[in-house]
C-alpha cells in the first residue's frame, strides 16, 4: 500500500515531531537522510517507522536500509514532502525512540576527551560540534543546560548522523560537573577573555573542554569551576568565533598535542 493522503495518521504524526513538545511528549523523534538514516541504524537506534518514496532516491543503495527497518511505508512524492523537512529530500525519513543515554551507562577510556557544551541555542551549532568531536574521536559530549534539544531535526541534519556514533548525554550544569570531578577531568574553559593561548596549555590527561552560548558565552558557573581558561587568537575586527568553530579547533589541539606524544613515545 503507497500512501496517498497527506493527512494519513502516520503522515501527521511525524510532522508533529518537528515540535519539541511533541518529541517530549511521546520520545520520538525524526530522522531524515540516507546517511543519517544508515548511522542510526548500524548504531541500533530503534525505528518506528521508515518511510520512502522511491521516486526521490538519490542512489542504488537505499535498497540496504529499507530491508533493515521494520514498518517502512512507501509514500507519493507529495506526500513525502510534505513529511520533509529538507528542501532537497532523498526519499528516506524516520520516527525513531530517543536514545537517552544516561552517565551510568557511560564508560571512559584512561585520560578522555569529553566536550561539555552549555547551552548551545542554534540547533546546527549543536549539530556541527557533535560532528567535529566525532571526527576528532572525543569520547563524549554532554549537551548542559540545554536550550536546543539534542533531538531536533536540524541538530541531527547537521551531524550528519554522528548524533548516532558518538555518546550525546543531556543534562543539567550540576550534574555534568559532578560527572567530570568523579572522573577526575581537568575542566578547561574556551572563552575569549582568557589570557592562556589554547595553543599553550597541555591537554594530554583527561581533559573536558567547555565552551558556551553563542551570544553570551560560559555562565559564571563554569567560569568559577574550571581549572584553566583559553583562548583562540582573534587578529580581525571579529573579537570571537562561532562556537561550532571555535569548538573544533579547541579538539583538534587535543588531537594534535596527543598524537606529537605518541609519536615521541
Amino acid at each position: 500500500m503507497i500512501i496517498t493522503s497527506k493527512t494519513n495518521s502516520k503522515v501527521k504524526q511525524a510532522v508533529a515531531l518537528r515540535d519539541r513538545r511533541d518529541r517530549d511528549r511521546t520520545s520520538l523523534f525524526l530522522i531524515e537522510g540516507y546517511r543519517e538514516i544508515s548511522r542510526a541504524l548500524q548504531a541500533g537506534v530503534a525505528f518506528e517507522t521508515l518511510f520512502f518514496c522511491p521516486e526521490l532516491f538519490l542512489g542504488e543503495n537505499e535498497e540496504h536500509i529499507l530491508n533493515g527497518a521494520s514498518n517502512c511505508l512507501q509514500t507519493t512524492e507529495s506526500v513525502f514532502r510534505k513529511l520533509s523537512y529538507r528542501d532537497r529530500p532523498d526519499g528516506l525519513l524516520a520516527i525513531a525512540h530517543k536514545m537517552n543515554l544516561q552517565f551510568d551507562q557511560i564508560q571512559l577510556k584512561e585520560n578522555p576527551c569529553v566536550v561539555i557544551a552549555e547551552a548551545i541555542e542554534k540547533p546546527g551549532n549543536l549539530g556541527t560540534i557533535i560532528r567535529s568531536s566525532d571526527a576528532a574521536g572525543i569520547d563524549l559530549v554532554i549537551v548542559a543546560n540545554g536550550c536546543t534539544d539534542m533531538y531536533n531535526p536540524n541538530v541531527v541534519r547537521a551531524s550528519v548522523g554522528t548524533l548516532f556514533t558518538i555518546p550525546v548525554v543531556e543534562a543539567t550544569n550540576e550534574e555534568t560537573l559532578r560527572f567530570c570531578r568523579v572522573h577526575h577531568l581537568k575542566l578547561i574553559a574556551a572563552t575569549p577573555e582568557a589570557e592562556t593561548l589554547y595553543t599553550d596549555l597541555p591537554m594530554l590527561d583527561g581533559v573536558g573542554i567547555v565552551v558556551g552560548t553563542e551570544q553570551l558565552g560560559l555562565t559564571s558557573f563554569w567560569k568559577r569551576e574550571c581549572d584553566h581558561m583559553v583562548r583562540i587568537p582573534m587578529h580581525g575586527v571579529a573579537d570571537s568565533l562561532n562556537v561550532a568553530t571555535a569548538t573544533t579547533l579547541v579538539l583538534y589541539e587535543v588531537v594534535r598535542q596527543r598524537y606529537a606524544d605518541s609519536v615521541r613515545r
